[in-house]
């Protein structure tokens, strides 16, 4: 479900990635002549032409550059990031502040779990289903009461401490918090990592509840899944932007772990002519970005 309210875009469109340098190792042969027997003097080793050799090519950050490339093509209306939890690929393209819509729905229940005391204590019938209805329907109803629970504004800023955001700025409305998808990925490792804030319970509540939201709300990152994979895990965001002149606003996180891969990814988005146009330009953005990134560890050992 969608909330509606007036709201300002931020300009800044400024787009970074993460590279990494290439290395290569040079290689030299050295050979020497023997005398035969009535040839005279050996005229002592002789050094050979070196093999020539070239710096080994850095896969993943090829496929970051190709990346970037892609997100670039939507002028600061478009960021991504994600990174595999069993191996090494990550990438992150786009600096620039999204308001959240309903994604911000998974920060107030990790908000919400780390308000308890002891940490872990299982939550009331009550709150359960409402956690239930503000993750699984995205009930915006079921978030302002979560909202007023966790103290509003002041308690998101201060789990968000806890759980390693920096980026993401609360507003008065749940639904106008601003994020970026680096925090985005941040707070979905919180979410699932041992050395994370939560318990190992709490997180298996909550990604047991994205695995569970509503069929016709399973779209977004999501799409990025290939045949076989062992499971997936999503919250949306979506909503119309009346400073935008209504365009819309569709934001996608979540985890799909396959055998080789565990992946946490975040696509942020706006500047949309419809909810469909940002659906198919986040589900696309999410599809390639993976691509990419398992193809560049396609040889890799261990991923």
């Amino acid at each position: 479900m969608a909330e509606r309210s007036g709201r300002q875009v931020s300009r800044r469109w400024v787009v970074s990635a993460v590279t990494v340098s290439l290395a290569g190792v040079a290689t030299a042969a050295f050979g020497a002549t023997r005398p035969r027997d009535g040839d005279g003097p050996s005229h002592g080793p002789t050094p050979a032409s070196p093999v020539p050799t070239t710096p080994a090519i850095d896969r993943v950050d090829e496929a970051r550059k190709r990346i970037r490339a892609y997100v670039e093509r939507y002028d600061g209306h478009l960021a991504v990031a994600a990174l595999d939890r069993q191996g090494t690929a990550a990438v992150t393209v786009g600096t620039r502040r999204f308001e959240t819509a309903s994604i911000v729905k998974v920060n107030i229940l990790a908000a919400l779990l780390l308000r308890q005391n002891p940490p872990g204590r299982a939550l009331s019938a009550d709150t359960r289903r409402l956690a239930e209805a503000m993750i699984v329907s995205s009930d915006n109803d079921a978030a302002g009461a979560l909202w007023q629970r966790i103290d509003g504004s002041r308690g998101l800023a201060a789990a968000n401490r806890a759980l390693g955001l920096r980026e993401t700025k609360p507003s008065v409305h749940w639904g106008i918090t601003t994020t970026t998808a680096a925090d985005q990925l941040r707070l979905l490792t919180a979410l699932t990592s041992p050395d994370g804030p939560l318990t190992p319970q709490d997180r298996t509540f909550v990604m047991g509840l994205m695995q569970k939201v509503i069929p016709d709300q399973r779209w977004g990152v999501t799409a990025a899944r290939e045949t076989g994979s062992r499971s997936s895990y999503v919250k949306n965001g979506w909503d119309t932007v009346d400073v935008d002149d209504g365009r819309w606003l569709v934001n996608s996180i979540g985890r799909i772990v396959e055998a080789r891969h565990d992946w946490l990814i975040a696509v942020l988005s706006d500047h949309h002519v419809s909810q469909k146009e940002g659906i198919r330009v986040v589900e696309r953005a999410a599809t390639y970005v993976l691509k990419e990134l398992r193809a560049a560890t396609a040889g890799d050992g261990a991923s």
